[in-house]
């Protein structure tokens, strides 16, 4: 496993945490790790299923790209010692090199169609750049990358270029993605990440067209010292794409994955941002007795009033040029949403079936441009530790919904112009009863 290269001026990325132990088993196209650079957040994939070993950097390291941060061996086959290109590796920075060359990129790996290749076996290069999720669609659809062109940095073959070769047309709209899925999409359990820790887990809940990964600088300002369960909503990050009718619809998945990943936990924090706030509130009113405590912010579901413009803005957006405006609408520090920022997340959300199953659900969530659920009621019934936080100046869910809410919790208006915060330990954890 090297460190990959995400974007077109990275030499090097801060590996932030690992999501696998040494010696536990990966399947391939889990989450393995996650990298950090000045520009982005990303997650990177297994290339195979096997062992994880060899693990030579650490989280806060700072690592060349192209340099090997660890071994996948297939079962069975013992590990031994490291290999020598591993047992001769440097130590990492712990901070980036003020000048440093870029490691050469990563050669694209040829394997048969419908097939990968063996984890460390010899293969021909292709030359051709592509993403994990690029070559998982090719490998899955039998096409070649030789074929595309690719639309990322560099020429890299992205997951939405295989899915426009295979499209007779690049644009495909919601109703038609919902019709050649037969409606219902996918199947399967939502998507659960894990970091391991001591003490009660810290379940987080994204909000509506983020994902999983959003949590990065949260999950940085707490350290390593809790463990966390990451949700991914329905048709939202690696979750599957299930068409969801309303929200009771929307708060039984997710209560079924909760049921499910702690089942073998006594208590849970819940952590959840807007729609995902709204879900910790169904899940508090349903299982308050495993839940420790809850932070709630920006939740909807406490009013009618949203701005449906900007959600529909961002779900229907196909270039960074109309993604942009909405991001910084959202931002606490709209100047801080750079074009660099906006193509990354860009990157993240080119698959068609994604923004169309995400545009089936803010139909049914927010028609006409409200709220169709109300959750004021259940607020008033369960009686646990609650915290409520929310940008004075949110323009997308109004803090006076938090104002005018009934209840026992804590309210905390902050100077947050954006509906996201820059969340950090100063302005959410030292406030936090998870202490």
């Amino acid at each position: 496993m090297i460190l990959p290269k995400v974007d077109m001026d990275m030499t090097h990325g801060t590996l932030s945490v690992w999501h696998v132990a040494e010696g536990e088993k990966v399947q391939q196209g889990a989450a393995l790790f996650d990298i950090e650079t000045d520009k982005a957040a990303m997650e990177v994939e297994a290339p195979a299923t096997g062992r994880l070993r060899h693990i030579s950097a650490k989280p806060g390291d700072t690592v060349p790209v192209g340099a090997v941060v660890a071994w996948i061996y297939p079962e069975g086959m013992a590990a031994g010692l490291p290999p020598a290109s591993a047992q001769a590796a440097p130590a990492f920075a712990k901070t980036a090199p003020t000048t440093a060359k870029a490691a050469p990129a990563p050669v694209a790996v040829a394997a048969a169609p419908g097939q990968a290749a063996p984890a460390g076996a010899p293969v021909a290069t292709t030359g051709t750049r592509a993403t994990p999720a690029a070559r998982k669609a090719a490998r899955d659809h039998a096409v070649s990358l030789a074929e595309m062109v690719g639309t990322g940095p560099l020429g890299r073959v992205q997951q939405g270029d295989v899915a426009n070769l295979l499209s007779p047309r690049s644009t495909i709209s919601a109703a038609e993605t919902l019709a050649a899925t037969g409606g219902t999409r996918e199947s399967g359990p939502l998507n659960v990440s894990r970091l391991k820790g001591i003490g009660n887990p810290i379940v987080l809940l994204h909000g509506f067209t983020a994902d999983s990964q959003s949590w990065a600088p949260l999950e940085k300002a707490l350290g390593a010292r809790r463990p966390l369960l990451r949700i991914d909503l329905p048709g939202h990050g690696k979750s599957p794409k299930r068409q969801i009718r309303s929200f009771l619809d929307l708060s039984r998945k997710i209560t079924e994955a909760f049921d499910d990943a702690t089942r073998d936990v006594e208590a849970v924090h819940i952590v959840g941002h807007s729609l995902g706030a709204a879900l910790a509130v169904a899940l508090a009113d349903t299982r308050g007795r495993g839940i420790a405590s809850l932070t709630l912010i920006a939740p909807a579901g406490l009013g009618p009033e949203i701005d449906a413009g900007a959600l529909n803005g961002i779900v229907r957006a196909t270039r960074v040029e109309s993604l942009a405006p909405w991001l910084r609408k959202l931002a606490a520090i709209p100047e801080a949403i750079s074009d660099d920022y906006a193509r990354a997340v860009m990157r993240s959300r080119e698959d068609a079936a994604l923004r169309a199953c995400q545009a089936d659900m803010a139909q049914a969530l927010f028609p006409d441009g409200v709220q169709s659920f109300d959750l004021r009621a259940a607020l008033r019934r369960f009686d646990l530790p609650t915290q409520i936080l929310w940008g004075r100046s949110d323009q997308i869910v109004p803090c006076s919904h938090g104002i005018l809410a009934d209840g026992e919790f804590a309210l905390h208006l902050l100077t947050w112009r954006g509906i996201f915060p820059r969340l950090n330990a100063r302005s959410v954890w030292l406030r936090s009863p998870i202490g």
